[in-house]
């Protein structure tokens, strides 16, 4: 859970610490399930069930939010590398150069 926590915190994107919430989420619901049955309250399983939907929900509606946005200008992930270079010469399919 601590390693969840420093993923939402540090990010980088909010995918990643919507991601990293929607973690720390399951592993409480795991935590009062697991206190439950340990403690023999079995009225500890409803509540886990319940945070679970909640936690479900409300990442899907966190989702949907960033749905439809752009990412910004700095997070480009297109791999550097393999895109061609502007100023490169390139060779067209019948062996000469443009």
């Amino acid at each position: 859970m601590g390693l969840a926590l420093l993923r939402a915190i540090l990010g980088p994107t909010a995918f990643d610490r919507l991601m990293a919430v929607n973690l720390f989420g399951t592993k409480t619901v795991l935590f009062i399930a697991v206190l439950g049955f340990l403690t023999g309250r079995p009225d500890f399983l409803d509540i886990a069930l319940v945070y679970a939907l909640v936690n479900f929900l409300s990442t899907i509606a966190v989702l949907r939010f960033f749905e439809g946005r752009k990412a910004p200008a700095w997070y480009d992930t297109r791999d550097t590398d393999t895109q061609p270079a502007a100023n490169a010469v390139t060779e067209n399919p019948d062996g000469t150069a443009s």
